[in-house]
């Protein structure tokens, strides 16, 4: 068989024989892919993902068809395998255990040098840079660091979604607060104001003041978009020592602990508190979030406020891989770069804040986000990409994350000595940092 779209000059992507035999550590199984130009006719290419939601995978369904239609000798069908978020990585790991590999997946960021480092991924650079009018170049280097190994890269980074504040301007002018848009302009929005102003205008509406949202006191890892401002990390960038007890994290989940009790600026644990149900005053979250905006409340969107060492942007990001393992890993990878190709990266943006450069601006992602003003995707989105830094990530996190979470437990209680709490965090954690 030739390559699908024979009129280009491609690159075989075939899986190496190292990597076909290697114990893949991240899902205990051996590889077993097979070449695709040694398949007897068309196939059917499989990829899950963690949305559910129909207009998302409509688009997907839509460029998939167009594919397949261009590659009838290739491929026969595309499909799309929703699993839900709380469940994703468990068992998109147990189908690899269990030599159900799909031919590609969605990988979020925090699991990223776990799926890297592991070998279960295939080397997709050589195709998306062979592939004629990809422009392998448009994509940003920051975007593409999380996804590399030596020369390689094992995902392509579809989505880059910045963290950020709502917030409810009704419940802030209520209070006597400022307009935090005004504290930006001024160079005065600091996460010490905006706990102020959170703390003042839950005690005016007796609603709550700040969530950061999908924390719900579990996933500790979305703190990130608040350690940032004390230059905080839970461990070392090598990965190799515990950093919970460095000033720096001691500062800022101190702040956290008062924040919570004592100021009454955030909720209790066991609180529910929904922003875009009116339930609070600010939210930190990603930009995909204004779509369960409403016309119910005034409403703004802002950057990530600075902290004692300034302002840092922090994202959220997920890419797209080719299992090494999967029956059909050569024209996975081409319909890879025809799913993230320069035109259909374009239509991804619609959902999906994307890593190529030319796309990444306020013109392109307001025709994709009706709800936002250019200005708050220009300050917000385009400028909360650049230079930013992701959630925690580690090639053993699936097992840091369970431990961190039991030990912060103690943590979120009124009466916590927030040191020692970090201390024996660090304790129960440094032997898995070195595994």
């Amino acid at each position: 068989m030739s390559n699908p779209r024979s009129r280009r000059r491609r690159v075989p992507l075939a899986v190496s024989a190292g990597i076909a035999a290697t114990a893949l550590a991240l899902s205990g199984c051996s590889g077993s892919g097979t070449d695709a130009e040694s398949a007897d006719g068309p196939v059917d290419l499989r990829m899950t993902v963690w949305t559910a939601d129909e207009a998302q995978l409509a688009l997907f369904q839509e460029i998939a068809d167009a594919y397949v239609e261009e590659n009838p000798d290739f491929v026969s069908t595309v499909t799309f395998e929703p699993i839900p978020f709380e469940d994703y990585t468990t068992t998109l790991t147990t189908q690899l255990a269990g030599d159900n590999a799909p031919d590609l997946a969605w990988i979020l960021e925090s699991y990223a040098p776990e799926f890297v480092e592991s070998g279960a991924l295939t080397d997709i650079a050589p195709t998306l840079k062979d592939t004629d009018g990809y422009n392998y170049d448009d994509l940003m280097d920051s975007s593409l660091e999380l996804w590399q190994k030596d020369d390689g890269l094992y995902a392509y980074p579809f989505s880059n979604s910045p963290f950020a504040m709502f917030v409810n301007t009704d419940q802030l002018e209520a209070a006597g607060q400022p307009n935090p848009a005004d504290l930006v302009a001024a160079g005065g929005w600091t996460f010490d104001a905006a706990r102020d102003m959170s703390a003042a205008a839950a005690e005016t509406s007796g609603k709550e003041g700040l969530v950061v949202r999908d924390f719900d006191f579990k996933a500790w890892e979305v703190l990130a978009s608040v350690w940032g401002g004390w230059d905080a990390a839970p461990w070392s960038a090598d990965g190799q020592t515990c950093t919970f007890t460095d000033p720096a994290m001691i500062n800022v989940m101190s702040w956290l602990h008062e924040a919570i009790f004592e100021e009454g600026a955030m909720p209790k644990p066991g609180t529910t508190a929904d922003f875009f149900a009116g339930d609070a005053a600010m939210t930190i979250t990603q930009i995909s979030r204004a779509s369960s905006l409403d016309d119910s409340f005034g409403w703004d969107l802002v950057p990530l406020p600075a902290g004692p060492e300034g302002q840092q942007n922090v994202i959220g990001q997920a890419g797209i891989g080719v299992f090494a393992n999967a029956q059909h890993p050569t024209i996975a990878a081409d319909f890879l770069a025809y799913f993230t190709n320069p035109e259909n990266a374009k239509k991804l943006a619609t959902y999906f804040p994307p890593p190529r450069e030319s796309l990444l601006n306020a013109e392109t992602l307001a025709a994709a986000n009706p709800k936002l003003s250019e200005e708050q995707l220009q300050n917000v989105v385009v400028e909360g990409i650049k230079d930013a830094t992701t959630k925690p990530t580690h090639k053993n996190f699936a097992k840091l994350q369970e431990a961190v979470r039991q030990q912060l437990d103690s943590l979120w209680t009124a009466d916590a000595d927030v040191e020692s709490v970090l201390s024996e965090t660090c304790s129960a954690i440094e032997p898995l940092l070195k595994d």
